[in-house]
């Protein structure tokens, strides 16, 4: 089964945000991330709210949770339920949320001591 992955994202001043001269790296990770999914399978929907107000005006879900306030922006829907509001999850996150196996490599995040094996096969890092 396909997982669908919805984001209603607060006002942006494009559809990712990631724009101008200073872009938010928060809403950079975001976009890698949300394009990794995307290539897990994961069928993977953007809505700015000040590009595209009529999606969030016709589900009752998203104007559910707008009536606490767009403090809940932005949302996180995985198969039509609310799976996080107010900030966006690590790809760790987004890959449990969506049933993806999430390898060490493709994590984006390497801890202290880590190490891949080099693309020709000898040493490391």
């Amino acid at each position: 089964m396909t997982r669908r992955l919805r984001i209603y994202d607060p006002a942006l001043c494009c559809s990712t945000g990631v724009c101008g001269p200073g872009v938010d790296p928060e809403l950079a990770r975001v976009a890698a991330d949300l394009a990794w999914l995307a290539g897990q399978g994961v069928r993977v929907e953007r809505f700015n709210l000040s590009q595209q107000p009529a999606a969030f005006a016709l589900d009752p879900l998203i104007r559910q949770a707008l009536q606490r306030g767009n403090q809940v922006l932005p949302l996180v829907v995985v198969d039509g339920r609310i799976a996080a509001e107010g900030g966006y999850p690590s790809r760790e996150a987004l890959a449990a949320l969506c049933g993806v196996t999430l390898r060490p490599e493709t994590s984006g995040l390497r801890s202290a001591g880590a190490c891949r094996p080099k693309p020709d096969g000898g040493g490391c890092c």
